[in-house]
């Protein structure tokens, strides 16, 4: 492993309809774009104030977290592990934010397993 190791953290909406992935993303992302180093890291990547609205616009949210089923994560996974990350947390966002996902976690667990 070296000297270096990078972490990274990916939120996730598994299945789901493409208006409850905004509503999930939305309230994810929520306190983040009330965060000035957060804004200021995404205009890095060419987001600007319009994508920084309380729970972000939806393109940012399409940027930010992974929407579909088991192999979009697994894209996503191996897109971070690409780009040089040694490990991927993954921070599914269930229907209720105060509960933990099982089903959710069940779902994913055969296919990033398995990579």
């Amino acid at each position: 492993m070296g000297d270096k190791f990078v972490g990274v953290e990916q939120a996730v909406v598994l299945g789901e309809s493409h208006e409850v992935f905004l509503e999930r993303a939305h309230n994810h992302l929520e306190i983040y774009t009330g965060l000035e180093n957060y804004r200021n890291s995404w205009r890095r990547f060419g987001f600007g104030d319009e994508d920084f609205v309380r729970g972000g616009s939806p393109r940012l949210c399409e940027a930010m977290v992974v929407h579909g089923d088991e192999q979009a994560v697994l894209s996503r996974i191996n897109e971070h592990r690409a780009a040089g990350a040694d490990h991927v947390c993954l921070q599914v966002l269930g229907e209720n934010p105060t509960t933990v996902p099982l089903d959710e976690w069940r779902r994913l667990a055969p296919a990033v397993t398995a990579s």
